[in-house]
C-alpha cells in the first residue's frame, strides 16, 4: 500500500503526466492518467431555467453571482438547506441561444428532487424548470491531451469556467482541466466519433475519477444534507460568493466565514480497497473511535484501489491517521490536491 504522505495545506498543484496519443485499447482508468478519455456522462441530468425572472430568481436560490454570469462563462454554484448545508453543486451557464435562460447539470439520483425543490420556491416569479436531458447528448472529456484532442475534434477547448460553441455543441471547460460537451441528438454521432478518433472510450466511472483527482466534491443522493460548502472545500473552487446578497442558506455559511473556525476540510486520499461507496465513515484515533469524516466521492484508481474525496476533521487529517469504515480500517493514504487549502483561522468575536 501507498505510505500516507504528511498532510500540508500548501502543497503545489501536482503535476499532469506527459500528453501522449490514446490507443483505443489502452485501459480506459490508464488512458485517464496519461492520454485523453470520452466519457459518456449520460448519467447526469441537464436542467434548464427560463423566463424573465430566472437570473433573480436563481441568484436569490444559489450561492455564486448568478446576475454577473456573463454569456460566454460557467460558474461552479451549489443550492443549500435553510441550515447551510449543500443539497446540490453543480455547474451552472447561461444559455448561448438565450440569455434569460440556463443550464445546470446535476447527478442523476437527485435531479429530480433537487429540480422540485427549486420549483417550491417559484411562486409569482417568470421562471420555468424543465429536465431537457432528452434531448441532449452529454459526453466528457479528460486527460493531460484532453485539449489537443479537443482541438483536433471539434475546434475548440475552452479554458476552465469558459464557454464554448462547435456547430451545435456546447462545450464547458472545468477545472482539470475537462471538459463537458452537450450536443443536441441529432448531432451526436459525428460529435463522439470525431473524439473517438482521437481519445479512448470511458465510462462514466472514469470522469468520475477525473473529478476527485481534480479535487472538486460532487453532492449525490448519498452525500444531500451533509456539508456545509466550505467543508467540501466549495469557497475554494470558487462556488460561494460571499459578497452578494441573501440567498438560502446564506445565513450560516456567511456565519461559517467569518465568524467559526473551520474545523473539516475536503481532503484527497487513496485506499487499497475496491467497491468504497459515498456516505462511508471516517474514523481517527484522534476521536476516540467516533467518526470523524465522510466519504464525498470515490471512484477505482488506475493503479488499483480507490481515489477518494473526504469531508475530514482537520485535526485527523494533520493527524495522518484517518482510516475507513472502522476505527481498524484500512488506512488512508494522503494525496495532495490540485489547489491549496486555506489555513483555519481563529474564530472572530461577534460585535455587538
Amino acid at each position: 500500500m501507498t505510505e500516507p504522505r504528511p498532510f500540508n495545506r500548501s502543497r503545489p498543484i501536482m503535476e499532469a503526466a506527459p500528453a501522449r496519443q490514446s490507443s483505443s485499447a489502452e485501459p480506459p482508468l490508464l488512458a485517464a492518467r496519461d492520454a485523453v478519455v470520452v466519457c459518456d456522462l449520460g448519467r447526469l441530468r441537464v436542467l434548464a431555467i427560463g423566463g424573465a425572472d430566472a437570473a433573480s430568481f436563481l441568484h436569490g436560490q444559489l450561492s455564486s453571482d448568478i446576475k454577473g454570469l456573463p454569456l460566454g462563462a460557467c460558474a461552479h454554484t451549489s443550492f443549500n438547506s435553510p441550515k447551510g448545508r449543500m443539497l446540490a453543486n453543480f455547474p451552472i451557464w447561461r444559455d448561448p441561444a438565450n440569455q434569460e435562460s440556463f443550464r445546470v447539470l446535476l447527478p442523476d439520483d437527485i435531479a429530480q428532487p433537487v429540480a422540485k425543490r427549486l420549483s417550491m420556491y417559484v411562486l409569482r416569479s417568470k421562471v420555468t424548470l424543465q429536465d431537457v436531458s432528452a434531448q441532449t447528448c452529454r459526453l466528457g472529456v479528460g486527460g493531460p491531451a484532453g485539449a489537443e484532442a479537443l482541438v483536433r475534434a471539434l475546434g475548440n477547448a475552452p479554458a476552465p469556467f469558459a464557454v464554448a460553441t462547435a456547430g451545435d455543441a456546447t462545450i464547458l471547460g472545468l477545472p482539470g482541466p475537462r471538459y463537458i460537451v452537450i450536443v443536441a441528438v441529432a448531432s451526436a454521432g459525428a460529435a463522439r466519433d470525431a473524439l473517438l478518433h482521437h481519445a479512448a472510450a470511458a465510462p462514466y466511472e472514469v470522469w468520475q475519477w477525473l473529478t476527485i483527482r481534480a479535487g472538486v466534491p460532487v453532492v449525490t443522493a448519498a452525500t444531500q444534507d451533509a456539508f456545509v460548502a466550505q467543508t467540501a472545500n466549495w469557497d475554494v473552487l470558487g462556488g460561494v460568493d460571499f459578497q452578494k446578497g441573501c440567498y438560502t442558506g446564506q445565513e450560516i455559511i456567511a456565519r461559517t466565514q467569518y465568524l467559526g473556525r473551520l474545523k473539516e476540510r475536503a481532503f484527497l486520499f487513496h485506499v487499497d480497497r475496491s467497491g468504497v461507496q459515498s456516505g462511508e465513515r471516517i474514523f481517527s484515533e484522534a476521536y476516540a473511535g467516533q467518526p470523524c469524516g465522510t466519504v464525498a466521492n470515490a471512484a477505482a484508481a488506475p493503479g488499483g484501489g480507490t481515489d477518494l474525496l473526504v469531508v475530514l476533521q482537520v485535526a485527523a487529517a494533520e493527524r495522518g491517521d484517518a482510516r475507513l469504515g472502522a476505527p481498524d480500517g484500512p488506512l488512508l493514504a494522503a494525496l495532495p490536491l490540485p489547489y491549496a487549502i486555506p489555513a483555519a483561522s481563529e474564530p472572530r468575536k461577534r460585535i455587538v
